[in-house]
């Protein structure tokens, strides 16, 4: 762990002045838009899209639970090495829950 503090905090400094200076320019982008007239509705976060990307966070966590739970059963009921086990049925899960998602999405998206 000693060897990685230095990158630690370098990391942290840098990304604590990269934040403040992008608040800092961010805010002052905003004033000189709304100076000049420009339609503020664009400031204001879409609640629906941050549902989806709950749902998809959601459902690609429970596909990689189920994953590994099929890759121990399969590394125990087969020959097969624990880690070509536990990979395959892993990303095999994580895909299914995705493309699942994408489904979701798509039926939600067309309902009026």
């Amino acid at each position: 762990m000693i060897e990685l503090t230095p990158v630690l905090i370098t990391g942290i400094v840098f990304g604590t002045i990269y934040g403040v200076f992008y608040l800092f320019i961010r805010r002052r982008e905003r004033l000189t838009m709304m100076e000049k007239g420009v339609d503020a509705s664009m400031f204001v976060a879409d609640n629906k899209n941050f549902s989806r990307t709950t749902l998809k966070f959601g459902m690609l966590f429970i596909g990689v639970a189920v994953g590994v739970l099929f890759g121990n059963i399969l590394a125990v009921k087969t020959e097969l090495h624990d880690e070509v086990s536990y990979f395959s049925m892993i990303f095999m899960f994580g895909g299914i829950s995705l493309v699942t998602n994408y489904l979701v999405e798509r039926m939600d998206s067309k309902k009026p």
